[in-house]
């Protein structure tokens, strides 16, 4: 059996809550994430909170006009309308990863915590691909329920 892909990807606390209580099916993106089916999307809340809390797993990856985004996604984005169209002017394709089997992990990991396990590590700004075994994996997984 193929292991799977693990990223990382930092998100507002609203836009994290929101997927792990099943109600934001999809995380958008003004750039194409080359990722795939099955892929461990680990969920970074931004600082001021600055930990891990979460995971899921992508069902799809839509590179799509932002308008059919919009009429795909609207009930599941997490966001307004006008959210919606302001985060995506002036891109002709948008991103859309579609999530599913969101958990919450027993315990999150602390941006310090990621430090330890990984000397010079940065939240990333898109996302960051995590290696197999590593350190840093090792980490956020030693918090799975």
């Amino acid at each position: 059996m193929e292991h799977p892909e693990h990223v990382l990807i930092s998100l507002e606390e609203r836009h994290a809550e929101n997927i792990l209580a099943g109600t934001k099916h999809v995380e958008l993106r003004r750039r194409a994430m080359n990722v795939k089916a099955g892929t461990v999307v680990w969920i970074y809340v931004k600082l001021p909170v600055g930990q891990v809390i979460g995971y899921a797993r992508v069902s799809e990856a839509h590179s799509l006009a932002p308008s059919t985004l919009w009429r795909r996604f609207a009930n599941v984005c997490g966001i307004t309308r006008r959210e919606f169209f302001q985060y995506f002017d002036g891109v002709a394709k948008g991103f859309a990863l579609s999530l599913h089997e969101p958990r919450r992990l027993a315990g999150s990991i602390s941006l310090t915590e990621l430090r330890q396990a990984s000397a010079g590590f940065q939240p990333p700004q898109f996302f960051t691909r995590i290696a197999l075994g590593s350190p840093l994996l090792q980490a956020i997984e030693s918090k799975r329920a």
